[in-house]
């Protein structure tokens, strides 16, 4: 395990960032213990704000930790993921149903071109551009609703499912996704909420079945 160190200013979110990232992708796996010291050294940092970031990890779900005991990697599959997947889900079927019917030529056109992305990444087994692809597809409906505090939400609660997604998006099961997008992108041009909405909802929902 060899994490960069941090050079840029805001070290109490760097350290936050540059931690679920690692936990995200897998650098750090479930169960890895989590030692201030240990950590503030490979990044570089005193342990403040190292300390700051497992406590903000710890309220997202990506940290357990008992008081005297340990600090650790929280499992893939737990309570808080299970939530997180609804929350996401109910949040992502609001923006389909807002962007429906705001949806331009341009809009559609940059989630095609951000699926084809996907799907020249998924080929490359390229886990990290699809990832970024698959956001970038998802945003647009989240831009086009126009709803701060559902933008604000995804973000808290989005990374407790990366794991998922790399976990999907690193075998077969990815290309269902590729097929998926499409088809909600054909129902937003389409201007056909209830499509949109079914394939958003079936998207998330089967991000935990499929596995």
């Amino acid at each position: 395990m060899n994490l960069p160190k941090v050079a840029r200013p805001l070290l109490r979110d760097e350290a936050y960032d540059r931690i679920r990232r690692a936990i995200v992708d897998g650098t750090l796996p479930p169960g890895t213990p989590l030692r201030d010291g240990d950590l503030a050294e490979q990044l570089g940092l005193s342990k403040a704000p190292v300390r700051d970031a497992l406590r903000r990890l710890t309220e997202d779900g990506l940290v357990d930790q008992k008081p005297q005991s340990y600090t650790r990697v929280s499992e893939v599959m737990s309570p808080d993921v299970l939530d997180a997947r609804e929350i996401v889900r109910l949040l992502h079927e609001f923006a389909v149903r807002a962007a429906a019917a705001k949806a331009r030529p341009a809009d559609i056109a940059a989630m095609r071109a951000a699926n084809d992305r996907f799907a020249r990444a998924i080929e490359a087994g390229d886990v990290e551009a699809a990832i970024k692809a698959d956001d970038e597809l998802h945003d647009i409906p989240v831009r086009l609703a126009g709803n701060a505090a559902v933008a604000a939400t995804l973000d808290r609660y989005t990374p407790l499912l990366r794991r998922l997604e790399h976990a999907r998006f690193s075998s077969t099961l990815a290309w269902n996704s590729v097929e998926r997008h499409a088809r909600l992108i054909d129902a937003l041009e389409a201007r056909d909420t209830g499509t949109a909405v079914s394939v958003i909802s079936t998207i998330w929902t089967d991000l935990l079945e499929d596995r």
